[in-house]
């Protein structure tokens, strides 16, 4: 069984290059893969591997400037999810596009899971899916609005426009493990929403915490990884990925006659011209080449 390790921290790094090549080096060393983002705003990712692997990967992390109270949660997988270990350089480790935000200076009221189905249940209180449109479609909160956006990029713009049908009431948000409610919270203050509010560790620390039987959470919870979705008690679930555009597929959805193994989905198959359609079918073809020697192909990510 490997651990997986999801975790996000805002400090100041004033040289994010320089933390790059040993953290993909102690990584390498200790057999995790997966994928952290540098900015100089601090660092976010996912990473899977033996229990001493992703330990000492984590020390180190804690040891960066700024980073002694990291926070990562937890999960297991019975095979790595990741294909490769990437450490990325960015100018955001999550992609706001708000120049002037900064969760360091303030964000919205933390909500333990346990508190959370009261907080989403009053009666002035809007409940709000921070994460992409694909993301919301395989679950979410009971009553909660999708804003529909495609990218977290979106997120303001769509603020923007309704926030007047938001007047008086008091604001929660959630996401997968809280870093883009660190932003749309900070964000939110600074529209002059009073009272904000986010899910404290994000969908995942609800599903390992609140028991099945109480939980306001309906379906499955996308996660970045070769897992694509997770239920209660963080088992995997059973959706796929479409290696063409990404998004995730329930298991009916491969009996549909757009569905091609590696190629396309009901949801991407008008979204591709052939010349690409030929190369995902050759990608296909060698990801399959590469599990029958036992191997896993880079194109799996």
């Amino acid at each position: 069984m490997l651990i997986v390790a999801a975790l996000y921290h805002f400090t100041r790094f004033d040289d994010p290059a320089a933390l790059r090549g040993p953290l993909l080096a102690l990584a390498e060393a200790g057999d995790v893969k997966g994928s952290l983002l540098l900015a100089r705003e601090g660092i976010n990712g996912t990473v899977a591997g033996p229990r001493a692997g992703v330990d000492a990967l984590l020390a180190h992390i804690r040891g960066l400037p700024g980073c002694a109270g990291l926070v990562w949660k937890e999960s297991a997988a019975a095979e790595m999810p990741f294909g490769r270990m990437k450490v990325r350089l960015k100018r955001e480790i999550v992609t706001m596009g708000e120049p002037d935000i900064d969760p360091r200076a303030r964000v919205g009221h933390y909500v333990a899971p346990a508190d959370w189905n009261a907080l989403i249940s009053a009666p002035d209180v809007v409940v709000i899916d921070t994460r992409n449109d694909y993301e919301v479609a395989i679950g979410t909160f009971e009553g909660a609005l999708d804003p529909g956006t495609k990218s977290f990029r979106e997120f303001p713009g769509w603020w923007r426009e309704n926030a007047a049908r938001f007047h008086n009431k008091r604001v929660a948000m959630f996401c997968t493990g809280g870093i883009r409610c660190e932003k749309s919270t900070n964000y939110l203050l600074g529209e002059g929403v009073e009272e904000v509010y986010h899910l404290e560790g994000g969908i995942l620390k609800y599903l390992e915490e609140v028991p099945q039987e109480e939980s306001l959470w309906h379906g499955d919870c996308f996660v970045f990884d070769g897992r694509v979705s997770l239920r209660h008690g963080l088992v995997q679930g059973d959706y796929t990925l479409c290696h063409a555009c990404r998004r995730p597929l329930a298991p009916a959805d491969k009996a549909r006659p757009e569905y091609e193994e590696g190629v396309c989905c009901h949801q991407c198959a008008g979204d591709y011209s052939e010349a690409d359609r030929a190369r995902f079918r050759e990608r296909a073809h060698q990801i399959r080449l590469a599990a029958a020697r036992g191997a896993r192909h880079l194109g799996e990510g």
